[in-house]
């Protein structure tokens, strides 16, 4: 039996769970939009708890089994079909509801970063010493998404809307780009809108294009020999990692400003008295723009080949994966920003604000607490800054709305172990339940109004122009067990 004005009359009555989280703006009352908001209320809870777990379990890059399980097994409890295993990673899967068009989907992220483990307390503290943690907030991420797709596939179910509600379970963003590998097996095709949200240290529409990256591995072979004895018998393949460096250092006054390189040593010899016979080194090169990266991706592996000249080893250099810049789309941006600007600012109780004083204390900023405000909408800089994504590679396949979420305390140091605390806790949660309540909202926009839908894929018509999409993956399958 349908029952389509059930959630309304929770809104309006004030029934189910609530967030306490929201100041509301005098807006003109939308029936559909308030039912998605009390559907998240309703929701609130068992989201909260699904967020904690995935935080307990600390599941990095292609091994979020456990995050992954959890997420799909809720999915079909809400009434989601699911497919797991999907473009060849165990861990990625897609909850589908509904029929017909329009198909638009929504992203989810559950990956955490290795040695970030942290207890839930405002000073660093490892849960596990060594472990990972969640420094970028996935555990947020994907429960927030498919709290904000359960929202829509309820009034699917109700007849409110029509079409089909898509989600993705999107694994390994922190390295390796899973993404990727589900594009390559045209799981987004037939996709009309993306969604996507971020957890953030401010609240906003998401409109700035990131960094083009290119990951890659370089290894250096010599021949091993006593450091003392004979080391005239020895090629040394960290002499070779040496002068990369060196010379990845010297380049660096050579390339653009937007141009951001860095690399982490993994192997480099294991005992002082042995010529070291191997080393790897893991590089990442971004720019602005994909056509900007190329250039100096190249030019960084030509200097791989004369480090190992000099040095007299081999070497070899293997692609990991590579990501696009964002492509923005500013029509369907500016729907988002009505929608986060009619929510209002997430407000704080006074433990949080001092919670958050304390995250700041920590790491060296002003004590400001958690700044609650909605600005307007930025303009998009030609050449913005920032890190990188492989939702810059959705969004050159199909047009992609995008929105950042308050998780954190302001000024707070991403990828560091003051994220992973605010994300298991209050702070984190009300973000959590902000985002999926705007782009539920924003959902509801492109559901009802074809006329939106077209003028969005107009403008990427528009801007992707001749391009055609290619991504920068190796052949053969996801590198699942290469770890970090």
């Amino acid at each position: 039996m349908k029952r389509p004005h059930l959630l309304l009359l929770l809104a309006l009555f004030g029934l189910g769970h609530s967030l306490h989280a929201q100041k509301k703006a005098p807006v003109k009352a939308n029936p559909l939009k308030q039912a998605v908001q009390a559907s998240v209320d309703a929701q609130f809870t068992n989201m909260t708890e699904l967020s904690d777990k995935i935080w307990a379990f600390e599941e990095i890059a292609f091994q979020e089994s456990q995050s992954s399980a959890a997420l799909s097994a809720y999915a079909e409890k809400l009434g989601f079909k699911v497919t797991r295993g999907v473009g060849e990673i165990p861990t990625a899967f897609v909850a589908e509801y509904g029929s017909g068009t329009p198909i638009i989907g929504i992203m989810g992220e559950f990956d955490g970063l290795p040695g970030l483990s942290q207890n839930k307390v405002p000073f660093k503290s490892p849960l596990h010493a060594g472990a990972p943690g969640h420094g970028c907030g996935h555990n947020l991420f994907g429960v927030a998404s498919l709290g904000a797709a359960s929202a829509i596939k309820d009034l699917i179910a109700s007849g409110e809307l029509k079409g089909t509600i898509r989600f993705y379970g999107t694994p390994a963003e922190e390295k390796y780009f899973g993404k990727l590998w589900m594009i390559r097996a045209g799981l987004m095709d037939d996709v009309d809108i993306m969604m996507d949200w971020h957890p953030a240290d401010e609240t906003k529409t998401e409109v700035q294009k990131g960094l083009a990256l290119v990951d890659f591995l370089v290894e250096f072979n010599g021949q091993a020999a006593h450091a003392s004895g004979d080391p005239w018998n020895g090629r040394s393949a960290s002499d070779a990692l040496e002068l990369y460096t060196n010379g990845i250092n010297y380049y660096r006054e050579h390339i653009k400003p937007t141009v951001r390189i860095h690399y982490h040593i993994q192997d480099a010899g294991k005992v002082v008295n042995v010529v070291p016979d191997y080393s790897r080194l893991w590089v990442r090169v971004r720019d602005s723009s994909r056509d900007g990266l190329l250039p100096v991706y190249k030019q960084v592996e030509k200097m791989a080949e004369g480090a190992a000249i000099m040095a007299n080893v081999s070497h070899k250099v293997t692609l990991v994966s590579g990501v696009h810049e964002i492509l923005v789309n500013r029509t369907g941006s500016a729907v988002m920003q009505q929608n986060i600007e009619a929510l209002g600012a997430i407000s704080y109780t006074d433990e949080e604000q001092a919670f958050a004083k304390k995250i700041q204390e920590a790491n060296g900023k002003p004590l400001v607490g958690v700044l609650s405000e909605i600005k307007p909408m930025e303009e998009t800089l030609e050449h913005s800054m920032g890190g990188s994504t492989d939702v810059g590679d959705v969004s050159w396949v199909v047009p992609t709305i995008r929105m950042g979420a308050t998780v954190a305390p302001t000024g707070t140091p991403w990828h560091s172990w003051a994220v992973v605390a605010s994300v298991g806790m209050s702070i984190g949660h009300k973000g959590m339940g902000y985002a999926s309540k705007a782009l539920a909202m924003t959902m509801v926009d492109l559901f009802k109004n074809e006329t939106l839908r077209n003028e969005i894929k107009a403008e990427f018509a528009q801007k992707k122009g001749s391009y055609v999409y290619k991504g920068m993956v190796p052949s053969g399958p996801p590198p699942l067990k290469a770890g970090y």
